[in-house]
């Protein structure tokens, strides 16, 4: 059994970040690069809402060859936490969080809130 990491847990505010549908125009990007794992080449980037300043861990995959694979998994994270983030990592840093929000045509979803499990393989 695998044991990860526990991150600081960051509570939800009134923010339109914390509830979907999300607008990308809501925050501003930075890629941290692209997990290669299992072949998935999910992109990975930090996120900071215009209007509350809360910092979102991105998680972006895709499968070209399969109709209704695209996913996104979005968790709240510490400014702490930021400076641990790879691509490699950045699902396991998803998985420990306490929620999550989730979305994309996979799941046919304009988001969710979620915990645990992330389902970011074929």
């Amino acid at each position: 059994m695998m044991t990860y990491k526990t991150y600081p847990t960051i509570q939800t505010s009134d923010c339109k970040c914390h509830k979907p549908p999300l607008l990308f125009s809501d925050y501003k990007s930075r890629l941290v690069g692209i997990d290669t794992t299992n072949g998935r080449y999910g992109e990975v980037t930090i996120e900071k809402c215009v209007h509350c300043k809360s910092r979102w861990l991105h998680y972006l995959v895709e499968y070209e060859s399969f109709s209704r694979s695209g996913r996104w998994y979005r968790g709240l994270i510490s400014k702490k936490t930021i400076k641990t983030i790879t691509p490699e990592n950045a699902v396991d840093v998803l998985k420990s969080l306490e929620w999550y929000l989730y979305g994309g045509s996979y799941f046919s979803s304009t988001g969710q809130k979620g915990q645990g499990r992330v389902n970011v393989d074929r």
